[in-house]
């Protein structure tokens, strides 16, 4: 029964600190492929490499991303069950997930 959506109970006498649950969030399944393009919005004409449609778990991802970007020598992070990947070179990205089994396509030009 809130009245606004940015004010939530911290402590309340009666029961001590209160925690809020959040729902678990979860994976999406793609259809099998891997997908790779380029995307420079919002980063100053800076581009970055998005994988998208691998269907693994947070930290499951994370460790890929760690993984590939210790290969390619460059940055990135983990966004909403994408990984980002700064670098333009899509072709070095789907040889190293070729290698651990995934079908992969690049898209977008």
């Amino acid at each position: 029964m809130r009245v606004d959506p940015n004010v939530s109970l911290v402590y309340s006498t009666d029961k001590g600190r209160i925690t809020e649950t959040e729902a678990p969030v979860a994976v999406p399944h793609g259809d099998g492929i891997v997908r790779i393009h380029r995307d420079s919005k919002g980063r100053k004409g800076k581009g970055v490499s998005v994988i998208s449609g691998l269907g693994l778990a947070a930290d499951e991802l994370k460790a890929l991303a760690q993984k590939l970007k210790k290969q390619c020598g460059c940055g990135g992070t983990v966004k909403d069950f994408t990984i980002e990947v700064q670098t333009d070179n899509r072709e070095q990205l789907k040889t190293l997930l070729e290698k651990q089994g995934y079908k992969v396509k690049l898209a977008g030009g």
